[in-house]
């Protein structure tokens, strides 16, 4: 009689969970149009063209945290509606990770280099890597640092898999390592990163092209990027990729490694309660959206904020990627909620 009325209330218990994680609300989607609108991501402009659209709407909130600290306005463009809409959020901060794809450390003095004379890595060129850098220093570090220790984690997301060096030099989902093990590791780091020979092959001085097709001939010969060990070295991709110097890591930020796919990463993230993430990274065009943790994936499982002024497109044929980032935020903006960094505030009942 006992062991039957302590089943039922394990049932009782697993339907009441259930029910509370099935949970629902009415939501009013209700727009109302805004005036004199001022345009957004306008911050830096030196980084995205401010947005402008004719039509703007404010709708209710949409993420409504019971006691939430962290309220991010977002935006998203909708044909139907034919406008952008506006929403406040009021989420949880402890329920809430900073995600940063990508910030690969190139040309950043830690010893990963752009293969010279035609090798291309990152955003393809030593200068467009420069600038990238100096967006990381100028937006994201300070984005990190201003919720460090508020949010429940920040974390970056790197290539391949997390490998004997990097292992010793950033906490990950298997582990922590100790003051001295990161000394250790920066060490193996310098040594392996400078003992690589950072050279390829020059640009193809002669091709062969038919008569019937020579532009096809042409583009088969010499594409437009060329990543592979031809230009980059045999064994460049094998390299550890650091995260870049121009973020202030912190021992207990959390390092993804691509390589291991978006299973662990979720399984992470529900453990440490996370609901909400605030992406930011590059490129927004690729790496953004479409690896392990671009929001392609994360969107699935977590409420998922594109923080547009904290990402890059890539911007081939042009000096800086202003338009190309613009683009590409706009473009997810169909299915994806944009913040600012400017729009994301922490403030507690008692700081209010």
């Amino acid at each position: 009689m006992l062991i039957r009325l302590v089943l039922a209330l394990s049932v009782v218990v697993v339907l009441i969970g259930v029910a509370s994680a099935q949970e629902t609300r009415a939501y009013a989607n209700c727009l109302t149009p805004l005036k004199d609108a001022k345009p957004l991501l306008a911050d830096h402009p030196e980084f995205i063209a401010p947005i402008e659209e004719a039509a703007r709407f404010e709708a209710p909130m949409l993420v409504d945290d019971q006691g939430g600290d962290l309220h991010v306005r977002a935006w998203r463009f909708s044909y139907n509606a034919r406008g952008i809409i506006e929403m406040p959020n009021c989420l949880q901060a402890a329920n809430t990770a900073v995600i940063v794809v990508h910030p690969w450390g190139i040309d950043d003095g830690q010893g990963w280099k752009t293969p010279e004379p035609a090798g291309v890595c990152d955003f393809c060129t030593p200068t467009k890597n420069q600038l990238a850098a100096r967006h990381t220093r100028q937006v994201i570090n300070p984005f990190l640092k201003s919720l460090r220790g508020k949010v429940a984690l920040i974390m970056y997301s790197l290539p391949g898999n997390e490998d004997t060096i990097r292992k010793k030099l950033y906490r990950s989902f298997t582990g922590k390592p100790t003051q001295q093990q990161r000394e250790q590791g920066a060490k193996e780091l310098k040594a392996k990163l400078n003992a690589f020979v950072y050279r390829g092959e020059p640009l193809p001085k002669q091709l062969t092209l038919s008569k019937n097709l020579p532009v096809v001939d042409y583009f088969q010969q010499f594409p437009g990027i060329d990543a592979g060990p031809r230009f980059n070295g045999a064994g460049y991709w094998d390299l550890p990729i650091p995260v870049t110097k121009d973020i202030e890591v912190d021992p207990d930020d959390v390092v993804i490694y691509d390589a291991a796919g978006y299973a662990p990463l979720k399984k992470f993230l529900q453990t440490k309660k996370v609901r909400h993430i605030l992406l930011t990274g590059y490129a927004t065009d690729m790496c953004y959206c479409r690896t392990t943790a671009g929001y392609e994936r994360l969107s699935k499982d977590f409420n998922v904020f594109l923080v547009g002024d904290a990402t890059l497109a890539t911007f081939p044929a042009n000096a800086n990627p202003r338009c190309a980032t613009t683009a590409a935020i706009s473009y997810a903006a169909l299915d994806h909620l944009v913040t600012q960094v400017s729009w994301v505030r922490y403030q507690t009942a008692k700081n209010k």
